[in-house]
């Protein structure tokens, strides 16, 4: 099942690069919405109040899904193939704009008169309408195990009356809770498509100029410069550059697509196997989303949640991604010194000077987004700034300069990633909706606590399976949003850090992508490197061991998460780290500094003693038996001294660069 859900995402993303390559009436609404919805954002952000009109959020929002929803249903196969097929996409746009028409025009009379509790019989008509419109588009462009949980919970209300214990909620007719998902600001125009509207779309739209502009080739390159001539220097390469990639387009799949092309071919042709290339693309591919400063659109909407700045949840995420690609290069070191892997040859690599000279724009471009956004606190406005400037100055460069034939795939680009989050975020809303209007949330988090009995360990790892399973039907997005509604306040009331909390939700959320029997961006990497796909998916849990354990280290100890004084952030990071590289060389059998463990029981003995002993030292104290961290750390020391000595006295007598 994993393997045709993945062929399917590979198909589709196939189908939909081929739709923006061919000129057509298609191609060219798309263009003109998404025009006219950044446009609109611009408006709103900017409070240009063009024509003098000043948009209530409602409206603002329904011109949005106007503008991007009613995409999704020209961006996405509907399944249906032939002329049969394309008729009903241009019949399902139409409906989602009239829809859309019909309750912007409304939206002060429904505000005035509470048509989310008590709309007139023809609202009601209307609304299902759109509800059906929404679970379909999510189909499209979330996928059908989606599109099912969306359909099924958003029903909830309608019976939620009739079930037992915890999951008893308020019940409501079928007509009433169609009209509170459409109309009510709790559900498919709450939180989610309120971020979407305030901070995604300047966001997108940035990550889609930058890499149209030459901003990943910019990176790529100096990704090259940087670490190519080191050992394994080509997986480091694909470490750096599918990270960055992936933290602008919030996508793992379509980054594995996007840089495993290239990086991928690259590793084989140093000498890393087939599935060690693919597990490695794949690993860096999924922490990009992780990784700040751009981490994809689920961190905009965690902001909301949170209702703390964008720029502080950014910050609170770099130490979490550092451990993690630190984890990563470390397995990746000792995986190219155990096997004698050289680096890429200087003489073949773009020059750090004149990479750094070509591509100033970006450094530029970057210094002012960053400025902005934790500076002067402007993260609504400050991509668009950015985007601006980096769009005049590439303009001026006969070589990156956008043709129209550009700007037009640019446009397409942007409009199927907008028109993809939309559907998504409408359809996750609806799921937040029914918690919202039967009560079940509060109920839900009263019971999770009394089934953990009130330990904070239980209710993590009961809250990290869940995430687990369901990050294997839903996006990230929806799975951190449907979290964050259900589990969140759950672990919140232990005490720990809210911060904390929703990074772990987010971090237990990804670990499906590379992890069997779903493992889609494992196996998305399987197919460029002609490999089997569950193998690569065992390798990638191996490489990426480190996303496992680090949401239990931060959330335990928040200074890992930036929560304390300089001191305390500093220790605990400098404690992980060691941590890690002690694990990292367990996985490996190879101790990065000092050599290889060899083989044989002792080798099985000293990679134990690895594992356990780099846990000991980075996990942030066991109260559970008593001990703090330092006590740990001392004991970790302790187990880890005999494999290291071992290593050391079987390093080779010329050792790998």
């Amino acid at each position: 099942m994993a393997t045709l859900q993945d062929e399917q995402e590979f198909q589709q993303a196939q189908e939909i690069f081929e739709r923006g390559r061919k000129p057509s009436l298609r191609l060219y609404t798309v263009v003109v919405g998404t025009a006219f919805g950044i446009a609109l954002s611009v408006n709103q952000i900017f409070q240009l109040r063009i024509g003098g009109i000043t948009l209530l959020e409602g409206q603002y929002l329904y011109l949005l899904a106007a503008a991007f929803f009613s995409l999704a249903f020209l961006v996405f196969d509907g399944g249906i193939k032939g002329a049969a097929g394309k008729a009903t996409d241009w019949v399902l746009l139409v409906l989602s704009l009239a829809v859309c028409a019909f309750f912007i025009a409304t939206s002060e009379r429904s505000l005035n008169e509470g048509w989310e509790y008590a709309a007139p019989m023809h609202v009601q008509v209307i609304s299902i309408l759109f509800w059906a419109l929404i679970v379909e588009a999510t189909r499209r462009a979330g996928g059908l195990p989606l599109a099912i949980i969306v359909f099924l919970v958003s029903l909830y209300p309608t019976v939620a009356g009739h079930f037992p214990g915890p999951l008893n909620g308020f019940q409501q007719p079928f007509l009433d809770t169609v009209a509170y998902h459409v109309i009510s600001s709790e559900s498919a125009f709450g939180i989610p498509m309120k971020s979407f509207g305030q901070l995604v779309v300047g966001f997108v739209l940035f990550g889609a100029v930058l890499a149209k502009t030459g901003g990943g080739q910019f990176f790529n390159d100096l990704a090259f410069a940087l670490v190519g001539h080191f050992r394994g220097g080509a997986a480091k390469v694909a470490i750096f550059a599918s990270g960055f990639m992936g933290s602008l387009s919030g996508s793992v799949i379509s980054n594995v697509l996007s840089t495993g092309s290239v990086s991928i071919p690259a590793m084989k042709r140093s000498g890393f196997s087939a599935k060690t290339a693919a597990a490695t693309e794949a690993c860096a591919s999924t922490g990009g989303v992780l990784m700040p400063p751009i981490m994809g659109a689920t961190a905009f909407i965690m902001a909301s949640f949170l209702g703390v700045p964008y720029a502080e949840v950014a910050l609170a995420a770099a130490i979490p991604s550092l451990l993690f690609y630190f984890g990563l290069f470390m397995q990746i070191d000792a995986y190219a010194a155990g096997k004698g892997l050289k680096g890429i040859p200087r003489n073949e690599l773009p020059k750090l000077g004149e990479t750094l000279r070509k591509g100033w724009i970006y450094i530029l471009v970057f210094a002012l987004l960053i400025w902005m956004m934790i500076g002067l606190r402007a993260e609504t406005r400050a991509p668009y700034f950015a985007t601006a400037l980096m769009v005049a100055l590439n303009q001026v460069f006969p070589s990156t300069r956008l043709s129209l034939t550009g700007l037009r795939d640019l446009m397409w680009s942007v409009g199927a990633s907008l028109a993809e989050l939309t559907a998504v975020l409408m359809g996750v809303g609806l799921i937040v909706g029914a918690f919202s209007a039967t009560g079940l949330a509060g109920t839900l988090v009263n019971d999770l606590v009394f089934l953990a009995g009130d330990s904070a360990v239980a209710l993590l790892i009961m809250g990290a399976v869940t995430a687990f399973v369901f990050g294997m039907g839903m996006t990230v997005t929806a799975c951190y949003v449907f979290l964050a509604v259900v589990l969140a306040p759950a672990l919140e009331q232990t005490g720990i850090d809210r911060m904390a909390i929703h990074l772990f939700i987010l971090y237990w959320g990804m670990v499906s992508f590379i992890t069997p029997p779903v493992a889609l961006g494992a196996f998305s990497a399987a197919t460029l490197a002609k490999a089997k796909p569950f193998a690569v998916g065992v390798e990638s849990m191996r490489l990426g061991a480190v996303i496992y354990i680090i949401p239990f280290f931060f959330v335990l100890d928040p200074a890992l998460v930036g929560q304390g004084t300089a001191a305390e952030v500093l220790l605990a990071l400098a404690a992980a780290m060691t941590g890690i590289w002690l694990m990292a060389s367990g996985f490996r059998g190879y101790v990065v500094g000092f050599g290889p463990l060899g083989d044989g029981p002792a080798a099985i003995f000293g990679r134990g003693m690895l594992l356990l002993g780099g846990f000991m030292v980075a996990i942030p104290g066991m109260g559970s038996l008593g001990l703090n961290h330092t006590e740990t750390a001392l004991i970790g020391a302790a187990l880890v001294a005999l494999p290291i000595l071992l290593a050391r006295s079987r390093r080779p007598l010329v050792a790998a660069e």
